[in-house]
């Protein structure tokens, strides 16, 4: 009796470096098929959500493919839905980006614009406005617990192994903001802004920025997700 290899699916919508984060998992020892069939996001064992650009396109694609249904389909499985980038915000109930356009509605939330960032901490004492879209390295945190008190640890998390204050790639204008805050796994910053880098909603999970793109540490995520379906 052969043993079932589990199998990973990056949905291809014609949007995000989807070749980056097939290598990214193959380094992980995954094995991964990039793909738009609703039978094989049905079919996998993990699905992942990649994207960069323009909500509303990434939505009318997905409309056009007939994959919304499928993906929150996976989304209300027991089987793991990764949202990368663009990929986490189309998780959220609606966008702000260029109109009002209507998401996936797996998270509750909205997705925002960075509104005038602004560095405070200059050198030289003086404020300066910071440039959107934010694009390069940036940190990411373990948050508070409800109560003020203790941190939440990323142990039961798909950051797991990723330290406290590592840095990540981003590449964004616009952040998320779900409705339930208890969702938030980590938060960044940027000038003022502190807004919500990664989630978890029972299986499904979503980061702002890049892991394929974000050296050693980034790669711990497709590290864990192989552990979790090894």
């Amino acid at each position: 009796m052969t043993e079932h290899k589990a199998q990973v699916v990056i949905v291809d919508y014609g949007l995000g470096n989807l070749y980056s984060v097939k290598q990214a998992c193959e380094y992980a020892g995954l094995s991964t098929e990039i793909t738009s069939s609703k039978g094989k996001i049905l079919q996998a064992d993990a699905v992942i959500l990649p994207g960069v650009g323009a909500y509303g396109d990434a939505m009318a694609t997905l409309n056009k493919l007939d994959l919304v249904r499928p993906l929150q389909d996976v989304a209300k499985s027991k089987k793991y839905l990764i949202g990368i980038c663009l990929g986490m915000q189309l998780l959220m109930t609606e966008s702000y980006e260029f109109g009002i356009h209507k998401g996936l509605g797996i998270i509750d939330g909205e997705v925002v614009p960075f509104e005038n960032p602004v560095d405070n901490d200059s050198f030289d004492g003086l404020s300066r406005r910071l440039k959107v879209p934010l694009v390069g390295w940036n940190q990411v945190w373990e948050i508070k617990s409800s109560n003020g008190m203790e941190q939440i640890e990323w142990q039961d998390t798909l950051l797991k192994g990723v330290s406290n204050g590592e840095y990540m790639y981003f590449v964004h204008s616009f952040f998320v903001k779900p409705d339930n805050c208890d969702l938030v796994v980590s938060t960044s910053r940027y000038g003022q802004i502190e807004f919500c880098s990664s989630l978890q909603y029972n299986n499904v999970f979503a980061c702002q920025f890049h892991p394929e793109r974000s050296g050693k540490q980034g790669l711990c995520v497709y590290e864990n997700i192989a552990s979790l379906l090894h």
